[in-house]
């Protein structure tokens, strides 16, 4: 009787386990696009609607994909081991100010995502560079990670001077 009632119990938390898993998966409207969906540059959206700033330095576009900032890297707000850095939240709240239901422009580099599936690119909002805005205002430090270095010497400035 108790190993029946184990195996249902493994069951449910399976089922249940998989149920907070897809619902988390459906949260931004789609499904988590994969590095295998980025098959080449044409294939990349060029533009698309912010739908949310996850953070300073990631948003999610109606297409479903995350878009990872190149070239710069803003205080941690939601990694799942870190507590929220100093700064975090203004930068996220910066973020969102500047990207949140707005029509953006995506800039490829060399690298077009991640390992953990997110898009890389440049975002521009009308004629506001929000990679190099961010760091201009203080909200953001430069990342640079080669190959991705289209703008490095930009955000470099940018940052002396802010």
């Amino acid at each position: 009787m108790r190993h029946k009632n184990l195996k249902e119990y493994t069951y449910l938390l399976i089922a249940v386990t998989s149920i907070f898993y897809i619902f988390g998966s459906l949260k931004d409207g789609a499904l988590r696009k994969s590095p295998s969906d980025i098959k080449n540059k044409s294939s990349l959206p060029q533009t698309a609607v912010v739908t949310r700033a996850i953070d300073g330095d990631t948003i999610v576009i109606d297409t479903g994909y995350r878009v990872r900032y190149i070239g710069i890297n803003t205080p941690e707000t939601k990694h799942p081991k870190r507590a929220v850095e100093f700064f975090g939240k203004e930068a996220s709240e910066y973020n969102k100010k500047l990207v949140t239901g707005k029509k953006v422009r995506l800039e490829y580099d060399v690298q077009k995502s991640d390992r953990y599936g997110r898009l890389l690119a440049y975002v521009y909002v009308g004629d506001t560079f929000v990679n190099a805005e961010l760091v201009k205002e203080g909200y953001a430090q430069i990342y640079t990670m080669p190959p991705n270095v289209k703008h490095a010497e930009l955000f470099l400035r940018l940052e002396r001077n802010a």
